[in-house]
């Protein structure tokens, strides 16, 4: 990798110059951390193992912090990690205020807080409101309590239709497959009434109309708040209010499985639940510094997604339009554009993204040439695997080019190694709820969960101290493992590093974008302060522009070209 380069060539191309009409300039803004940090996605059984039972745990996050301080990381999210039967690996709590044990205790948060605190990194925890667990308290209490009564308005219980009761009140499907209505058998032994789980029938959706429930999450915002917790990431934030009108609904054929239809399902985006995050907000600001709300909203495009970002509801909402666009410079630019304008529109940072723990890996995912819609996962014999090579250099290129973007942005753990997609899992080491629930019909997002991979040479990788991990993981990415790349500086670690670097040096996240022109059209060219960005993503090569230094480039240059699939950050010579 060529950095640092006088690029100065008398038969280059002439240097860009900005297309005035589409200038995306930031309102005037203050700056809070969240406006522009970038957050590390940790998935905690996952990350690190401590105590040799294959489950990574909050210990082995804490003993691991120094890696993530290296990499440059503002703030860490935590994944679940509070007390679940781990039905649907921790997105189904019974106790919203403890630690479950197969993660640690109290203590071990409380050590990891501050820990990661003293490293000048920020901890936001993941809540889930819209379901508990069948476990929770609540809901045994509910399966005990007659029909009508308070226990059971806490969540969502109707009579069955049919002279009997014996059919599900409406047609809605889960996201997980299957029915999303579930009948229960009363005390006395007679067949009862059904409960909405939008999820696995384990999870039932709790009901957001009724004050109990908004009381109760009250107290859990606090209690974390209260610890020290600088902020949460809000689970299915869009879909927490039900048309209480409960109408049958069929989503479209080709629509993803957690929304984002043009019109909105009546499961999700309903306008009464932005009441809620107002009401949340409120709580947020009874703390001293600044404490942030990010949603996982997925909408159909981001102006509705700035409606969760209004200046007083959340702070951020994943960009899922970004998330999903292809390596392509002009779907990119759109999307990168439309993105800007809606969240600038409502004063509020665009919150970038491209994996996480429900969608296949950027590495693999950006090179697909099949399809693949949201939450069905991929698997041996998917109809369009990639060239592995191919989808690292694209998700080399296009982590390179998010980075560059004034905002926010995530970061999933494992993308820093070039992490791709495990689709080859064998059928009996999977565990997510999907691949149950539609008897193996979609794979679900196993493939992009599996343990991380610290030291080639260790028993499992360094993952477990001595256990076996919780999902196996594939003999390719030993070259990939943390200790192979920390000293190799052409690596992805390497690169994650120096964009990290090179992004907080020059304040990029609080910068604004002008596009340059002059290009072809498969090349995105802007500047952002003092830095300009190439991104290449059609396959010929392309000149460098003249009077640059190049600062990174995502892969090798080859001379003055940038080849395909390949973004450079530059900064122009003075003079």
């Amino acid at each position: 990798m060529t950095v640092h380069q006088d690029l100065r060539r008398p038969d280059a191309s002439t240097d860009a110059v900005p297309d005035s009409d589409e200038t995306t300039r930031r309102p005037g803004t203050t700056a809070e951390w969240w406006r522009s940090a970038v957050i590390y996605q940790i998935y905690p059984r996952s990350f690190s193992d401590s105590s040799g039972d294959g489950i990574g745990d909050l210990p082995g996050i804490t003993a691991r912090l120094g890696a993530l301080d290296a990499l440059g990381v503002d703030a860490i999210w935590l994944s679940p990690f509070m007390t679940s039967p781990q039905k649907d690996a921790g997105y189904d709590v019974t106790d919203y205020c403890d630690v479950d044990p197969i993660f640690g205790t109290l203590s071990d948060f409380d050590a990891l807080l501050a820990r990661a605190h003293s490293l000048g990194i920020r901890v936001i925890v993941d809540l889930v409101p819209n379901h508990s667990s069948d476990q929770h308290e609540w809901f045994q209490q509910a399966l005990t309590a007659a029909p009508g009564s308070p226990e059971r308005a806490r969540y969502i219980f109707r009579e069955g239709k049919g002279p009997e009761g014996q059919e599900p009140p409406n047609n809605w499907q889960s996201i997980f497959g299957g029915p999303a209505w579930t009948r229960i058998t009363e005390a006395d032994g007679t067949p009862g009434q059904w409960y909405l789980h939008l999820f696995d029938s384990s999870q039932p959706d709790f009901d957001w109309s009724q004050e109990e429930v908004k009381q109760e999450f009250r107290r859990i915002l606090r209690f974390w708040l209260d610890r020290g917790v600088d902020g949460f990431r809000v689970d299915v934030a869009h879909g927490l209010v039900k048309d209480q009108d409960f109408p049958d609904y069929t989503p479209d054929a080709d629509a993803a499985s957690m929304g984002g239809e043009a019109t909105p399902a009546p499961y999700f985006e309903q306008s009464a639940v932005h009441e809620v995050y107002r009401d949340w907000r409120l709580v947020l600001e009874e703390y001293a510094g600044d404490r942030a709300l990010c949603g996982e909203a997925w909408v159909s495009s981001v102006e509705k997604a700035a409606l969760w970002v209004r200046p007083d509801e959340m702070h951020q909402t994943f960009n899922f339009q970004y998330l999903e666009a292809s390596w392509d410079a002009q779907q990119l630019r759109g999307v990168i554009n439309d993105s800007l304008r809606a969240f600038n529109a409502v004063g509020a940072p665009s919150t970038w993204v491209l994996s996480n723990h429900d969608v296949v890996r950027h590495a693999t995912r950006l090179a697909l040439t099949g399809e693949n819609p949201q939450g069905t996962g991929i698997g041996p014999d998917y109809p369009g695997l990639p060239d592995r090579e191919t989808g690292l250099a694209r998700a080399r290129a296009a982590t390179a080019l998010m980075l560059a973007l004034p905002g926010s942005a995530y970061i999933y753990q494992g993308e820093e190694l070039g992490l791709d997609e495990v689709h080859d899992l064998p059928d009996e080491a999977r565990q997510d709820p999907t691949w149950f629930r539609t008897a193996g019909e979609r794979y679900g997002r196993d493939g992009c969960r599996v343990p991380l991979p610290w030291a080639a040479d260790a028993d499992d990788f360094g993952f477990t101290a001595g256990g076996t991990p919780w999902l196996p993981q594939p003999e390719r990415w030993r070259g990939l493992a943390r200790d192979v790349q920390q000293a190799d500086p052409d690596s992805t670690l390497s690169l994650y590093r120096r964009m990290l670097s090179l992004r907080s040096e020059h304040d990029l996240g609080l910068g604004e974008l002008n596009w340059l022109g002059g290009r072809s059209e498969h090349v995105l060219m802007f500047s952002n302060q003092d830095v300009v960005v190439l991104a290449n993503t059609g396959t010929s090569s392309v000149p460098l522009p003249t009077g640059h230094e190049v600062l990174l480039a995502s892969s090798a240059l080859e001379g003055d070209q940038v080849p395909g699939d390949c973004t450079v950050w530059l900064r122009r010579h003075a003079g």
